[in-house]
């Protein structure tokens, strides 16, 4: 049964960073196909950010090119989340998904 775990959120001011871990079990992620998705009340959940593939093939969402970065560490089995230069329209319940499990969020909150 594949079970993850995410932490790592909380209150940021603009400009700030926060990156968020995602602890996997029940799958390896290095085999996976993983992503860091988002969503805000009333509004469906997005990706943001994804990995797949051999080599590690990476892509974003246009609204956080150049600010956010995706990275799994096959030994500890985790998956993370960079953000840098945040900002409001960043907050949202962040959700790691490897394969087709969804793990149960973790609150960014982007305010001064």
């Amino acid at each position: 049964q594949v079970h993850l775990v995410e932490s790592g959120g909380g209150l940021v001011q603009p400009g700030g960073s926060l990156r968020l871990s995602c602890a996997a079990s029940g799958v390896t992620v290095s085999r996976s196909y993983v992503s860091w998705d988002r969503q805000t009340p009333g509004k469906e959940r997005e990706m943001v950010a994804d990995m797949f593939g051999f080599f590690d093939v990476r892509s974003y969402a246009d609204s956080v090119k150049g600010r956010f970065t995706i990275s799994r560490d096959a030994a500890k089995n985790m998956v993370y989340h960079q953000m840098t230069s945040l900002i409001p329209e960043d907050t949202a319940v962040y959700y790691c998904k490897v394969s087709n499990t969804w793990g149960r969020g973790t609150q960014v909150t982007v305010s001064s």
